[in-house]
């Protein structure tokens, strides 16, 4: 069975009884591919619990890997990578960002400094030196930061089409987080399906219906309120606080995964078509970061868009080993 077939099969096997409309926002009963543990943090006053997967190799080579997910996803998308990973002998840690997936859903200041700390802290407890981070859209920001912050415990920085890589402030018109609080309870399977068709996908397929399915069954939850509201502020952590024009800065061998048909623009629906059609251009912006970061790699797919993981999983999987070996 192709890996996108079998991972649209395993999802359907699992939330076949809790139909995607009926989704808790902690996707409670979205059962992801490997056992989910707790790390118990804490910020602002709140206890808070991270959720993750710590997958070991039954043929382990010494190394791990942590993945960040995007914005508009958790762990349940990288099945496949973390099967790749772990047959090559690679530990893979998968966290739920506080704010997303399984773990908690706190009303705090969001920052990737913040977030970067809470890796930090589930590395300390699992008692790993070092790691190969993955980031892939919002998580490729979040792992810029943690390379900044920790360049001692970051053995390579891969960013699988991260976002910002332009500054949204130059551009994007500033709405506060009340304001994009309220466009995000305006959210329904159609809306973001038309969304993941126009940023994320070059040609849809009922493949990826799976990642609408999660993305949508939590607006139909009584709490989604408070889901939509975590949301808006992490938009706005997005929003103001770019890693762009500290990519000089990065002091880790560093490779760019490019899918060159991406499209994706935090803040797309402020712009009008002009202005959409003069940002967002992977094409370029790949190649413009890649040369203000030392030393590093551009690894580029054409045909593809914002997540190569899933659109290419064979090609990109293949890809990402050969550059972490």
């Amino acid at each position: 069975m192709k890996p996108l077939l079998f991972l649209h099969f395993l999802f359907i096997c699992v939330v076949a009884s809790a139909q995607p409309d009926t989704l808790s926002i902690s996707l409670e009963s979205v059962k992801y591919a490997y056992p989910v543990k707790y790390l118990n943090v804490a910020s602002e006053g709140q206890d808070l619990r991270m959720a993750y997967m710590d997958v070991r190799a039954s043929r382990p080579n010494g190394k791990t890997v942590m993945l960040f997910h995007g914005k508009n996803f958790a762990g349940y998308y990288w099945t496949e990578v973390i099967k790749a990973l772990n047959r090559e002998g690679y530990r893979v840690v998968v966290p739920d960002q506080i704010g997303f997936g399984k773990s908690s859903k706190p009303y705090i200041h969001y920052s990737f400094h913040l977030l970067s700390r809470f890796n930090k802290q589930l590395l300390d407890t699992l008692r790993i030196q070092k790691v190969a981070i993955l980031g892939h859209s919002m998580g490729g920001m979040l792992a810029t930061r943690f390379a900044l912050m920790y360049p001692d415990r970051t053995e390579k920085l891969l960013l699988e089409n991260p976002i910002g890589l332009e500054d949204y402030r130059a551009f994007v018109p500033y709405i506060s987080t009340e304001e994009q609080y309220k466009a995000e309870l305006k959210s329904s399977a159609e809306s973001i399906k038309n969304y993941y068709q126009s940023s994320y996908f070059p040609q849809w397929k009922s493949e990826y219906n799976y990642l609408v399915d999660v993305a949508a069954g939590t607006t139909k939850s009584a709490e989604f309120p408070r889901s939509a509201k975590v949301s808006a502020m992490t938009f706005t952590m997005i929003y103001e606080q770019p890693v762009v024009h500290e990519f000089p800065n990065l002091k880790v061998p560093t490779v760019l995964f490019i899918g060159l048909e991406d499209k994706t623009i935090v803040g797309k629906g402020l712009l009008s078509k002009e202005e959409q059609a003069s940002h967002g251009r992977y094409k370029i912006l790949g190649k413009q970061i890649a040369g203000k970061i030392p030393n590093a790699k551009l690894i580029e797919f054409e045909g593809v868009g914002h997540i190569p993981h899933i659109q290419i999983s064979e090609q990109f999987i293949n890809s990402l080993l050969k550059n972490l070996n």
